[in-house]
């Protein structure tokens, strides 16, 4: 029973950290799309991550062009200590070096693939339901997917009033989940449980 409690804290613990690790690489994405900075919904991810991201700002500096290799390296550290704790609590020991270093990447790309995975769903149902919607929610989600979106546009342009450039991008994020992702779980030696949210 002991042992039941104890690795469902595990899994709980996992699972708070692989949700903040979201929310750090929706904040990396927010800035590498540059996104509106002053919507609320930024605001409140940047106010969240902060006392995290600070931490690395110190050494690595503060936002220099799209992309906040400060916030990148507060999620590989988070996920890289989180499953280096997980071992230790579980009495297995340290993983291999290697195959944390890798983890940590396989985590990344699977929180950023999951944003973009969601991100889409929503830009989807808001394109049906409210195509012309002005809440920050909605704004915000369409400006993170613009990015990937509008070349795939230039590829392949809406025909009518139906654009199939969603549906090339999702084959591509499920594509890259499974072909890259699942390789890099692979090459870690490390449970994909640990890994992915």
């Amino acid at each position: 029973m002991g042992n039941e409690l104890g690795s469902a804290g595990l899994m709980l613990v996992n699972t708070l950290i692989n949700i903040y690790l979201f929310l750090l690489m929706l904040r990396f994405l927010l800035q590498a799309s540059r996104a509106d900075y002053y919507n609320p919904l930024s605001q409140s991810v940047v106010k969240i991550t902060q006392p995290v991201v600070g931490l690395f700002q110190g050494f690595l500096g503060p936002v220099a062009g799209r992309f906040d290799l400060a916030t990148l390296a507060a999620g590989f550290v988070l996920k890289v200590v989180s499953i280096i704790a997980i071992f230790m609590v579980i009495g297995v020991g340290m993983p291999p070096i290697a195959g944390l270093m890798i983890a940590g990447v396989a985590a990344l790309a699977n929180a950023i693939l999951k944003i973009y995975f969601f991100a889409m769903i929503v830009m989807i149902i808001l394109s049906w339901v409210a195509p012309n919607a002005s809440h920050p929610g909605a704004l915000l989600v369409m400006q993170l997917v613009e990015p990937i979106m509008a070349p795939v546009r230039k590829v392949i342009p809406p025909l009518g009033m139906i654009d199939l450039s969603p549906i090339v991008v999702f084959i591509a994020i499920n594509l890259v989940d499974s072909l890259v992702v699942g390789a890099l779980i692979r090459a870690a030696g490390i449970s994909g449980a640990l890994v992915g949210l």
